[in-house]
């Protein structure tokens, strides 16, 4: 019996595929989709070296899974494409509210922010200010006064920033405050099978006439609560008409 003694080639194609297995693993572990598309794209520069360098074994499998590629990008990116075709079907009447008020480039930036949190399962709690202040809760909370960002928002409820507990108080294009203790509501049907996020949403409501807005780190669905009752599991579509109606 004989043996095929393996080339140089042949060597550089099992150590690459090997190094694919171990980023691959590297990657699931970790969350967020960029990760996973900058995993795609390393995959499709080394599908194209090694058909320049004629790495049968790597280009037969990377070749392979070329046609998933991007399915898997919409797969992944899914959250951040509806809440893009949720703000085209809304239609110019949806548009023209939000530029009446000078406000659409904030609140497109906030639902942004909830669609990227909702995606990675990033708990959140963010309470929209109305006619009804705020103030004894935001000089609670640690003050910002800064604008509306998607970046700030992220860098908020990041679990390794200390602003993450608690809410962030926004009042027209201005996050105002962070890590703000709401009242937590006493309502015996919510007490028994919400938790504390959602309580405090209610209970900002059942104080105000303020909206919540809630992201479970359980399972990533959207929740907003209103005159002190809660609705849950929202689609994008429906974030974005509600935030449109409650600040009119």
């Amino acid at each position: 019996m004989s043996f095929m003694i393996p080339g140089f080639l042949d060597v550089i194609d099992i150590l690459i595929i090997a190094f694919i297995i171990y980023q691959s693993l590297l990657i699931t572990l970790k969350s967020g989709a960029y990760q996973v598309l900058y995993g795609v794209v390393i995959l499709f520069v080394l599908y194209l070296i090694s058909m320049f360098l004629g790495l049968k074994m790597l280009s037969g499998i990377l070749g392979s899974m070329r046609n998933f590629w991007i399915l898997a990008l919409i797969i992944l990116f899914q959250p951040e494409l509806r809440t893009m075709l949720a703000r085209l079907s809304m239609g110019k009447e949806l548009t023209g509210q939000f530029r009446r008020q000078g406000r659409a480039t904030y609140y497109s930036t906030l639902v942004d922010a909830i669609s990227s949190m909702s995606f990675r399962k990033t708990g959140a709690l963010i309470v929209l200010e109305n006619k009804r202040k705020l103030n004894e809760f935001i000089h609670a909370g640690e003050l910002i006064n800064a604008e509306i960002s998607l970046r700030l928002i992220l860098t908020i409820f990041n679990t390794k920033s200390i602003l993450h507990d608690g809410a962030i108080i926004i009042r027209k294009d201005r996050i105002l405050a962070a890590k703000v203790v709401l009242p937590l509501s006493k309502n015996p049907i919510y007490i028994k099978r919400l938790g504390t996020r959602h309580l405090a949403a209610i209970g900002i409501t059942e104080a105000s006439d303020a909206i919540a807005i809630v992201v479970s780190e359980q399972t990533g669905k959207i929740s907003i609560a209103q005159n002190g009752t809660i609705q849950s599991d929202l689609a994008f579509e429906e974030l974005l008409q509600i935030i449109a109606d409650a600040t009119k």
